[in-house]
């Protein structure tokens, strides 16, 4: 686990809250714009926050219970990945983690992609890996009828993250030759087919793309269950988790009002953190165990969050989102919902930290109300309390090494023969 809090802002519309563009129009109008998520983007890179990463999804919007789009909310988005390669060249260290589908995209177009996102911010690409189950969502390709169960999705999600990695890996680090003298660009002899054949996916060949600055970018994914514990143990770098969010309703307290976190089969939170937290972090240490992986990846809690100067005035604001929406956020979210102040997230991820999570990734309610929050406040605020280093006093690295993660090596890579004397 890495020795200092990782900290990941979750960007999506114009907030998490479904009402969140009704606090401020004019910027939920902007989330069309690539200048809104230059300057909401840019903001968190100089605040020091770790990585962000970029909701997508192939509708236009949320969906409503039937199905449909949810026309409370902002309905129209940009694309992840073209956001994050769009605004790469105006950040220097934050790291740019889009979701992406594996479920109706060509593995070789996700790998390619996020090749050249590395490529054009200097090692600071992610990949939130996502499947997309719904029928809307297949009826835009026309090649699959949808509805897939999750052990379908599931098998294929596995397939195309192995392809992806194989042709991430398919160019060595110096297959670049640039050779005057005989005329020769690349050594072929460098470049290796990342041939597979599986259920749901096949290649053959090589990437387009030349090796990516970290070699193959962090994959992140959610783990809300065991089947998507064994899932993240076999495809990810970092696991996301969204401990508390059981629907019980939690006693207000001193760090703010929390939304669906609380009694866990009737036993009551322990030291600031329910029992679900910490039955979420062993879900994965579990499925790792399972899978006889030696690898202990960075655990980080899901919680959407609501900042106020007072615990009071952001449990109002809550309110006030929850009645312009029709229904609590809380009821809906696979969060825990947090109305609270700076000082009160400080508390929670100290306790989070305290019993093995390696950070957080928050949802902020309104974008850039909470984002902007997280940046000016939380930072600071987790600065002072010791869980994260001044900004300026850490030096500019690629992703995978903030966040704790080891280098990766190409699995055609020559071992180093040691010299004998």
């Amino acid at each position: 686990m890495p020795d200092r809090t990782i900290l990941v802002t979750a960007l999506q519309g114009a907030g998490w809250h479904p009402a969140a563009w009704r606090t401020d129009p004019a910027a939920a109008r902007d989330t069309t714009r690539l200048a809104h998520w230059r300057r909401v983007v840019v903001e968190q890179d100089r605040a020091g926050v770790d990585a962000v990463t970029l909701e997508d999804a192939f509708t236009a919007g949320p969906l409503d219970a039937d199905g449909d789009l949810d026309t409370r909310t902002v309905v129209g988005r940009l694309d992840a990945l073209l956001v994050a390669s769009a605004v790469a060249p105006a950040t220097r260290s934050v790291g740019l983690v889009p979701a992406v589908s594996v479920t109706h995209t060509e593995p070789f177009h996700v790998a390619t992609g996020l090749q050249t996102l590395d490529h054009v911010s200097a090692g600071r690409a992610g990949w939130r890996i996502q499947v997309s189950p719904t029928t809307r969502e297949a009826a835009l390709f026309g090649r699959r009828p949808g509805g897939d169960d999750p052990v379908t999705l599931a098998a294929e999600a596995r397939e195309v993250a192995e392809v992806v990695s194989r042709l991430w890996d398919s160019w060595d680090d110096d297959a670049i030759i640039r050779d005057v003298a005989t005329g020769r660009f690349i050594d072929r002899d460098r470049i290796h087919d990342a041939r597979f054949v599986g259920e749901h996916v096949s290649v053959h060949g090589a990437s387009i793309v030349p090796r990516s600055p970290q070699g193959r970018p962090p994959v992140f994914a959610l783990a809300h269950d065991d089947d998507a514990a064994r899932l993240a143990v076999d495809t990810a770098d970092v696991v996301l988790v969204t401990p508390g969010a059981s629907g019980s309703s939690g006693p207000s307290g001193p760090s703010g009002a929390v939304r669906g976190v609380g009694a866990v089969g009737g036993v009551s939170a322990v030291g600031g953190v329910g029992l679900e937290a910490r039955g979420a972090l062993a879900r994965v240490r579990h499925a790792e165990q399972a899978a006889g992986s030696a690898r202990v990846r960075p655990v980080l809690a899901d919680l959407a969050v609501l900042l106020g100067s007072s615990v009071a005035e952001a449990e109002d604001e809550l309110a006030a989102l929850d009645a312009a929406s029709g229904s609590p956020y809380s009821a809906a979210s696979d969060a825990a919902v947090l109305a609270t102040t700076a000082t009160g997230l400080v508390d929670r991820i100290a306790d989070l930290r305290a019993i093995g999570y390696a950070g957080a990734r928050l949802r902020p309610l309104r974008t850039p109300a909470d984002s902007t929050a997280i940046a000016r406040q939380l930072v600071p605020a987790l600065v002072t309390a010791g869980l994260r280093a001044d900004p300026p006093s850490r030096p500019t690295v690629d992703l995978r090494t903030r966040l704790g993660i080891a280098p990766a090596v190409s699995r055609y890579a020559v071992p180093t023969q040691g010299v004998s004397s």
